[in-house]
């Protein structure tokens, strides 16, 4: 099941010609996959946090402006031992706005070292990977 999550483009994450500022996609990557985990069933406590943000990028198809709304959509593409890889699309009613991608890893921060994704949380990961679309909203 795939997630999707809104977010309406406020003044300060604009430039001087209301463009959406590049930085301001990664918040709102940002975002989602927070609510994505959420709905993996991850606590948003700090001491139960268990995932580091390995790498993400971002390829910028066109524009987005102040005032739009833009979905992102979160769908896992892999999953390895300890890590999992996550696919985003940000889009609004103009289209495809930009492409994205985050890997994950399953953190001990108590060991300061990487750990195989426990059993329950990897079927949930799969679960994932299925094209049911699941519909949070931040307006």
């Amino acid at each position: 099941m795939a997630h999707e999550w809104k977010v309406k483009v406020r003044v300060f994450e604009t430039d001087g010609l209301g463009h959406v500022s590049n930085i301001s996609y990664f918040i709102y990557l940002e975002e989602a996959r927070v609510e994505c985990f959420r709905q993996l069933g991850s606590s948003m406590e700090i001491s139960d946090w268990p995932f580091i943000l390995a790498s993400t990028t971002c390829d910028y198809i066109q524009q987005a402006y102040f005032d739009e709304t833009l979905h992102i959509k979160t769908t896992v593409t892999q999953i390895g031992n300890s890590s999992f890889e996550l696919s985003h699309e940000i889009s609004s009613e103009r289209g495809l706005i930009a492409k994205a991608k985050a890997v994950i890893v399953h953190f001990n921060f108590e060991n300061e070292k990487s750990e195989k994704i426990p059993h329950d949380m990897r079927k949930k990961l799969e679960d994932m990977k299925e094209d049911t679309l699941e519909v949070s909203n931040n307006e």
